[in-house]
């Protein structure tokens, strides 16, 4: 198509947004310093490392912007009556994203002088360019809206575990060391409990997996509700949990151990009464907090609590 074509065809003419509501007529001595330009499929428009001096207004076909990099994911699609390079055009800088042509394109290229002469003389060439601008930062802040949206997923699913909703490993790591560094620095006692599911293995292999992720949700709503909400709760991994209770002394550690304990009687119930009680037990590991204890120190010292409470007979609380 040639530039008197598009000039000359109002309704064509009409839907460019940058022209929306502008006679040719007004502008015809700036339009005849327009030009056109075929792109075709996968053709490369703007670049971020290449200076841009142009207004793209795309007559025919479809472009397509990638931020990153030209074979990331696109962005957002463009199509006939739409604009590109307006904003390196008005920023006076490189163009942001990469701009490739999703299909054989056609084109009216604007050089940014001729631009801004249109803009002194039209009123509506003005109005539509700020639309244009107004539309494009909507655009991008929608865009970075949903991009602190996934990111905030991603911390999340970085550091939750998907099961039990409790916190991972990877956040006990770093959270409970500096509980333990905010309790020293505090000189508060700190305790850590370590407890897993007795026998779990046996368990899941009889019962099914599905019980076996039942049994371990329940064994977090029972950390959920017997602790307090200062308390520190992460699973370790398995059937594993791991407990730190900041400014506790080791007797009441002992004393939430057992009450987390005697929730799980080991027998089986369809009572109303009880929604909780699973044919289960627990065994639980309680440790203290000693000078020149590190939270790996800790770690080790709870853990081997709960392989004595396990060497008893388990179901019980051990130190």
């Amino acid at each position: 198509m040639t530039l008197e074509e598009v000039i000359h065809d109002r309704d064509l003419f009409a839907k460019l947004d940058i022209f929306r509501n502008v006679s040719p007529e007004s502008i015809e001595i700036y339009l005849e310093r327009c030009g056109m330009r075929e792109i075709g499929k996968g053709d490369v428009l703007l670049d971020p490392q290449q200076a841009n001096h142009n207004i793209y207004v795309i007559v025919s076909g479809g472009l397509s912007v990638h931020l990153d990099h030209k074979d990331a994911p696109p962005l957002t699609m463009l199509g006939p009556g739409d604009c590109a390079g307006e904003m390196s055009i008005v920023e006076d800088t490189n163009p942001s994203a990469w701009v490739i042509a999703e299909e054989d394109s056609e084109l009216l290229v604007i050089d940014h002088e001729t631009l801004w002469d249109m803009i002194n003389v039209s009123h509506g060439v003005a109005r539509n360019l700020l639309a244009i601008l107004s539309s494009r930062v909507r655009s991008d802040n929608r865009i970075i809206a949903d991009s602190v949206v996934i990111m905030r997923q991603y911390e999340e699913s970085a550091t939750t575990d998907a099961l039990t909703n409790l916190h991972n490993r990877h956040w006990m790591q770093e959270m409970f060391r500096r509980e333990l560094d905010r309790c020293k620095q505090n000189d508060m006692p700190v305790c850590l409990i370590m407890l897993d599911v007795d026998h779990f293995k046996p368990f899941n292999d009889i019962r099914g997996h599905l019980a076996g992720d039942h049994a371990l949700c329940k064994v977090a709503d029972a950390l959920r509700n017997q602790l307090r909400p200062t308390d520190l709760i992460a699973r370790f991994g398995g059937d594993e949990f791991a407990v730190m209770l900041p400014n506790t002394t080791r007797e009441f550690a002992l004393e939430a151990a057992e009450r987390i304990r005697s929730v799980f009687s080991g027998v089986p119930s369809d009572s109303e009464a009880t929604d909780i009680m699973l044919p289960v037990t627990l065994s639980l590991g309680v440790c203290a907090m000693e000078p020149g204890d590190t939270l790996d120190s800790l770690l080790t010292k709870a853990d081997a609590a709960l392989y004595r409470a396990k060497e008893r007979g388990r179901n019980r609380v051990s130190q």
